[in-house]
């Protein structure tokens, strides 16, 4: 390596990494991923990464402006993450209750997880901290392509590839690929 690229990824990948470990404030995690991107935990919850999960591609969209967001608002709340999952940059997962991702899943840049409804929907209510939770399940071998957002209550099957933009609103089954915005079924695996 150059001294030069040696001195870039000391600034944008090691002192970068570095802010955000220190800006995190989530107490109960346990196991390690591969940092190529800052992460920054945060809630009352737990978070597990399995082993040889890989957070952030340095040849991809996001790697210099963004970070990773992970948060398990409340002290039941739970993100587990499997065995050989790879994220790539400016992801996040918001957990009021669970959100569970399998071993050997692929997750594209820019994707988001949400289990909750982030607000009521009534006027009156949109500030109260009681929100809708439904936890969310993706299950081996998934495919999320770039820009893709799960909402709450979603469960994806088994090796199905979920394409770019795609707004996951409802399960979808095992070995198909879905698309769309809401994503829907376009054909078999």
């Amino acid at each position: 390596m150059k001294s030069s690229d040696k001195i870039k990824f000391f600034f944008f990948g090691i002192l970068r990494n570095w802010k955000y470990k220190l800006l995190s404030d989530c107490a109960n995690v346990s196991g390690k991923p591969k940092l190529f991107h800052p992460l920054l935990l945060k809630g009352k919850g737990k978070i597990s990464f399995g082993k040889n999960v890989q957070m952030g591609v340095v040849a991809s969209p996001n790697f210099y402006s963004h970070y990773a967001y992970l948060e398990v608002r409340n002290s039941d709340s739970e993100i587990t993450i499997g065995d050989n999952v790879s994220i790539n940059n400016a992801f996040s997962a918001v957990a009021f209750s669970k959100i569970t991702i399998q071993s050997n899943v692929l997750i594209g840049v820019n994707c988001a997880i949400i289990d909750n409804d982030g607000h009521n929907l009534e006027i009156d209510k949109r500030n109260d901290n009681e929100l809708k939770s439904e936890p969310v399940f993706i299950a081996e071998n998934v495919f999320l392509g770039d820009d893709v957002t799960i909402l709450k209550g979603v469960t994806i099957g088994k090796n199905s590839v979920i394409g770019n933009g795609s707004i996951v609103t409802k399960s979808i089954p095992e070995n198909v690929i879905a698309a769309g915005n809401p994503a829907r079924v376009i054909r078999n695996l």
